[in-house]
């Protein structure tokens, strides 16, 4: 009977901490991490997002908040196409503000510079849930409370979500093609959380059969393979295995195993066709100095190699983590298993070999193979190209 009510005990202390964990804020959960979901607000700090305006954004206590000032936009240092995003809000009585979607730096019209997702009293033109100039809903909304909106924007098609309910269904027949998430002051005090996205319109660059698509070097020492369960795997090094197509601008995410402590290795990009590893680097090295994972060695996953290290090593070795890279012009950022640990802006002048400058024109991937120790696998490798604005 003792045993049984131990049993008993452990399942509900189990069932607790399990839901616990599920309801972090901020976070994402495993499951969350593997399909491809970034953190847009790590719960600590404006890591990724620029203000204008003069309003007092800040994050306090897990949220984003902002309380007085101008008219003021929050928005992301990078631009998105087509997505899922889920954000959290809660309005005090009287807040007017807004979520803006594939908006410019600094829009002037609504209608025309983006797609802002209204947070509004209901006797404002367009109260919450309304896109502002293009098309009013009315639903109840209480102040004072925690409220979700759950976006899917897919070309101009875009369905919103308020609290599991759908309240907008509207579609642009002339729609912009990218732009940042922003998050709006305009008056009263708001706050924000969970601030999460899925990029969608990936196209697979691995068929996990064999490497058609890809061209090999077997005059370099690194070995390529497809394991019996599918993954890509390099062993041995220095080596590179290239994609055929070149890509511009672009989101890659792939899933990654490192078979060893503190391998290194990386992933390309924009690289010049046929040479050798001249291109971007994502790094992928999982080690820190210490216990303190804010200082990587050697750049640290989701650095780019050279140029900016990883702000924090969030992945480890001997387990599946995922990488994500977004590069739009000079601009790149990069979440590993969806954590934001690089965004950096290349100032450099232009160069057609992006090892001496700039490099915007389309280039190749690759897969580095570093040297003799190295053993690593990748699967779910996975492209999408990101559209001009207009």
């Amino acid at each position: 009977m003792r045993a049984h009510l131990l049993l008993l005990s452990f399942v509900a202390s189990a069932a607790i901490l399990n839901s616990s964990i599920l309801a972090a804020e901020n976070t994402l959960t495993p499951e969350e991490q593997a399909d491809g979901w970034l953190l847009l607000f790590d719960g600590e700090s404006l890591f990724g997002w620029r203000a204008v305006g003069d309003a007092d954004f800040r994050a306090a206590d897990g949220r984003i908040v902002a309380t007085e000032g101008d008219v003021c936009l929050l928005r992301t240092t990078t631009q998105f196409s087509d997505y899922e995003l889920k954000v959290d809000f809660r309005a005090a009585e009287g807040t007017n503000s807004g979520v803006f979607l594939r908006t410019s730096p600094e829009p002037t019209k609504v209608d025309r510079d983006c797609y802002e997702l209204n947070i509004a009293p209901a006797d404002n033109p367009f109260p919450t849930g309304s896109f502002v100039g293009r098309e009013k809903v009315e639903v109840p909304v209480t102040d004072g409370e925690w409220h979700t909106f759950d976006v899917t924007a897919k070309g101009g098609h875009f369905v919103i979500k308020l609290d599991g309910e759908t309240v907008l269904d509207y579609t642009d027949e002339k729609p912009l093609g990218k732009g940042y998430i922003g998050l709006q002051h305009n008056e009263g005090k708001i706050e924000f959380r969970n601030v999460k996205l899925k990029p969608l319109g990936f196209q697979s660059i691995f068929n996990g059969k064999d490497l058609t698509g890809w061209t090999e070097y077997p005059e370099m020492a690194s070995k390529f393979s497809v394991t019996e369960e599918g993954w890509l795997n390099v062993k041995d090094g220095r080596g590179q295995l290239e994609t055929k197509d070149e890509y511009g601008d672009f989101i890659l995410q792939l899933s990654c195993y490192s078979n060893g402590d503190h391998l290194n290795s990386g992933i390309f990009f924009r690289c010049v066709p046929g040479s050798q590893m001249d291109g971007y680097e994502s790094q992928i090295q999982n080690g820190f100095e210490g216990d303190d994972r804010t200082r990587p060695l050697d750049c640290g996953t989701g650095g780019i190699f050279r140029r900016k290290n990883a702000r924090k090593v969030v992945s480890n070795d001997f387990e599946w983590f995922t990488k994500t890279v977004i590069a739009d012009g000079p601009h790149v950022a990069v979440w590993v298993n969806g954590y934001p640990v690089t965004d950096w802006t290349d100032k450099r002048k232009p160069d057609a070999n992006p090892r001496r400058g700039v490099r915007t024109e389309p280039g190749t991937l690759m897969i580095q193979g570093h040297d003799p120790t190295t053993d690593l696998s990748f699967r779910n490798l996975l492209v999408a190209p990101i559209p001009s604005r207009w």
